[in-house]
């Protein structure tokens, strides 16, 4: 089902198996995506929204100087720009960062899907309300923690979003990033995001090499950066 990750681990038992089949048979097109392609454009008039069902997609915003600031990370079971179906436009780019599938979900037939199922409506709001949380979260990490802390919120951030959906068990995990995303995502340069790695590493607290992320102390790692999940509404809490 290309819907099946949608709101896994975040009460994605509050939806009725009529309101899954319906959200599944609501997606239009399936679009698949190269590494690194550019998906939207920041201004442009957008008129579906895109559910990531395979791959990890960015959102980012460039500065006059051409630096990027990564500004959101989607994993499999996201809504990318489900705000654009309010917003009709986007003011931030959306990029792929590895190859990506995504379905696509018109906004007329999104808008006959809230008439038709006002829970479903109701939980499509609770996503777009879970991508605000993040972005505070994320304005707390760059505004108050050091470059160790920032570093190591994101890592325990996208461990446990990707153990929500299944593919994680929090500690090991795929993260096909470069060290300049890594740098982007966190406010910092890549030679310093090299250091800050080096430095978690020797503090047996995580490496992050190939790609692949490897959690030895999630308790040490959850301290340094001073992590608790409550933002992301897990359904245990």
């Amino acid at each position: 089902m290309l819907s099946s990750k949608f709101l896994m681990g975040r009460h994605r038992e509050d939806l009725s198996a009529i309101e899954i089949v319906a959200l599944e048979e609501a997606a239009g097109s399936v679009t698949s995506y190269g590494a690194r392609e550019e998906m939207v454009h920041h201004g442009d008039e957008v008129t579906h929204s895109m559910l990531l069902v395979e791959g990890y997609v960015c959102r980012y915003m460039d500065g006059l100087d051409g630096e990027r600031q990564l500004v959101a990370l989607h994993v499999p079971g996201d809504f990318v720009d489900l705000h654009g179906f309010a917003l009709r436009r986007l003011d931030h780019d959306v990029a792929s960062l590895t190859e990506v599938k995504v379905a696509n979900y018109p906004h007329n037939t999104l808008s006959q899907l809230i008439i038709d199922h006002p829970n479903l409506g109701r939980m499509l709001w609770f996503s777009t309300l879970l991508d605000a949380a993040m972005h505070r979260e994320w304005i707390f990490r760059l505004g108050r923690l050091g470059a160790i802390g920032r570093v190591a919120h994101f890592f325990a951030e996208i461990g446990r979003r990707l153990q929500m959906v299944g593919l994680s068990d929090g500690c090991n995990f795929s993260l096909p990033f470069h060290q300049s995303d890594l740098a982007e995502a966190c406010g910092i340069t890549a030679v310093h995001a090299n250091r800050v790695l080096r430095e978690l590493r020797e503090r047996k607290i995580v490496t992050f090499k190939g790609g692949q992320v490897v959690v030895a102390d999630i308790r040490a790692l959850c301290t340094v950066a001073e992590f608790d999940d409550g933002y992301l509404y897990p359904s245990a809490h």
